[in-house]
């Protein structure tokens, strides 16, 4: 198995528990053979995801395009913010923005040519392709391809009542294992895998805590999911929520990018009528769903890896 680069961006700011700038990580994969191909795919992680849930992918890329998973701000190997207010979309939208730039500066002061000749592409995950809308469309207008795995301008609300349920309890563990079979039943919608393939899905969502194990994440990812969600509660039993579209309509309405809709047949987070309206405007995405998958695709499963893959190597 082909190992990845774990690798860093400074991010300049206060907002560190750490040190004046903060650490963003991502784990590079490239076999082309070339330190600069004029291909790279960015792949994005889920709300309390991270960046190793896309090493089946990567690997199937990497000898096509370089391949950089990234660990959002308080995740995986990523800094945790002092405020945990500023987990929000707009904080990682900015941060991606500056990864994008300085990807496009290096291309450009390593092979000599143009900025613009170099294709970036993203893979996102529920909040990752929220984070990839906002890029594909202005005035960012930074991506060439998108694919949203199982998101998009509409969120169920019963789908994050769900995960209000989890999000931020960080239990310890006796045992890798015990912490395995825990996550295991937590992401049982991502449709059914090996014993082998849950291993890797759950091993780095791990770290060594004292008196056995716990998650990677800080806590503090819930505070502004737990506001966001307070608030729809509110407009859903106040009679506002039928009425009024989400704004996020008119973003996905702006993306220039080719999209590509991934979307589990039992999501409870995207209904098949918003993947029918996202086919219809906007970018008009291509629509694949996968049975048996509810929220999200793992994109482990060798035909969503060969969906993704023929979507993004395509001239």
């Amino acid at each position: 198995m082909m190992e990845p680069q774990l690798k860093f961006l400074e991010v300049p700011g206060v907002r560190a528990k750490f040190s004046p700038q903060r650490r963003i990580a991502w784990w590079e994969w490239n076999a082309t053979g070339q330190e600069q191909p004029d291909q790279v795919v960015l792949c994005v992680h889920g709300l309390s995801r991270q960046a190793r849930d896309f090493d089946v992918l990567a690997q199937a890329l990497a000898p096509h395009a370089r391949v950089l998973c990234v660990d959002m701000a308080g995740r995986g190997q990523s800094d945790w913010l002092a405020e945990p207010m500023d987990y929000q979309v707009p904080t990682y939208v900015a941060d991606m923005a500056e990864l994008l730039r300085q990807l496009r500066l290096d291309f450009q002061q390593t092979t000599g040519r143009d900025s613009a000749e170099l294709r970036l592409d993203w893979v996102g995950t529920s909040m990752g392709g929220l984070i990839g809308m906002a890029l594909a469309a202005p005035p960012h207008q930074a991506l060439r391809r998108l694919v949203l795995n199982d998101v998009g301008p509409e969120i169920q609300l019963a789908s994050l009542r769900r995960i209000e349920t989890y999000l931020g309890n960080l239990p310890v563990f006796p045992s890798e294992i015990a912490a395995v079979h825990v996550l295991e039943k937590i992401c049982a919608a991502f449709g059914p895998h090996s014993p082998e393939q849950w291993l890797a899905l759950s091993r780095p969502m791990l770290r060594r805590s004292l008196g056995g194990w716990t998650l990677h994440y800080d806590p503090g990812i819930a505070a502004p999911f737990r506001q966001m969600l307070a608030a729809m509660e509110a407009l859903h039993h106040g009679g506002g929520g039928a009425a009024a579209e989400s704004p996020l309509w008119q973003l996905y309405d702006q993306i220039q990018a080719c999209c590509l809709l991934l979307r589990g047949a039992e999501s409870d987070l995207l209904t098949p009528e918003t993947a029918a309206a996202m086919a219809n405007r906007g970018p008009r995405a291509r629509c694949v769903e996968f049975a048996g998958v509810g929220h999200a695709p793992a994109l482990v499963q060798p035909d969503q890896v060969a969906v993704v893959k023929e979507f993004l190597l395509s001239p």
